[in-house]
C-alpha cells in the first residue's frame, strides 16, 4: 500500500493542517494517510510539551471529531531522541515492511531539506510529496535539488494554500486573540 506520512509538532493542529490531509486523502492516489506528531524537532527548541502526549491527544480527537481519513500514528513517542524523519521512515518500513511510504511536507520544509539529517536517503528511498506555501517557489526549490540529484522524488502536490500556521495561531493566543475559527 502507498502510504503519506504526515509528521510534525501539530501544536495545534488547525484548518491547514485539515485542508492538506483532506486533499491528501480525498483527491491523490494513497492508501493511506499516518500522521505522526513529533514529540520534539531536532531543529526546534524544547516547547511546553516535550513528550507530545498533550498534542497527540489532541490530533486524536481532532481527527475523529472532523472525521478525517488519516491513522493517528505513535511511533515517534516510543523512538529515542532525537526523532530525525529517517529514523521514522526507517522504523515505519521495518514495522510495515510491504508499505511504501512518502513523506508530506511544505515548501518551506522542501527549501530548508539540506538541513535534515540523511536528507538525501529521504529524498531517494522514500520521497516528498510537497505542498504550497506562501513564499516559496515549489519549482525552483524542487529544481535546484534535482540538479544536485536526478533520482530524487519529489512530487508536488497541486493541493489550494491556507495561510495559517501554528506560530501563528499560538502568537494569537498569547494576545488573547480568538483564534477558535482556525483550532481544530
Amino acid at each position: 500500500m502507498k502510504i503519506a506520512v504526515y509528521s510534525g509538532s501539530f501544536n495545534p493542529m488547525h484548518i491547514g493542517h485539515e485542508a492538506i490531509i483532506r486533499y491528501i486523502t480525498e483527491k491523490m492516489d494513497f492508501d493511506g494517510m499516518y500522521l505522526i506528531v513529533s514529540p520534539q524537532n531536532p531543529l526546534k527548541g524544547a516547547g511546553d510539551d516535550p513528550s507530545g502526549k498533550r498534542r497527540l491527544e489532541a490530533a486524536r480527537e481532532a481527527v475523529r471529531r472532523h472525521g478525517l481519513k488519516a491513522r493517528v500514528d505513535d511511533i515517534e513517542t516510543t523512538m529515542p531522541a532525537p526523532q530525525y524523519t529517517i529514523r521514522t521512515l526507517d522504523a515505519l518500513k521495518r514495522r510495515e515492511p510491504d508499505n511504501e511510504f512518502t513523506l508530506v511536507i511544505g515548501a518551506d520544509n522542501l527549501d530548508r531539506m539540506h538541513r535534515w539529517k540523511d536528507y538525501r536517503r529521504i529524498l531517494s528511498e522514500f520521497g516528498v510529496l510537497v505542498y504550497p506555501r506562501t513564499g516559496y517557489d515549489i519549482l525552483k526549490i524542487r529544481d535546484a535539488l534535482l540538479e544536485e540529484c536526478p533520482e530524487y522524488r519529489i512530487r508536488i502536490a497541486d493541493a489550494p494554500v491556507v495561510d495559517i500556521s501554528s506560530t501563528e495561531i499560538r502568537e494569537g493566543l498569547a494576545t488573547g486573540k480568538d483564534m477558535s475559527n482556525v483550532i481544530l
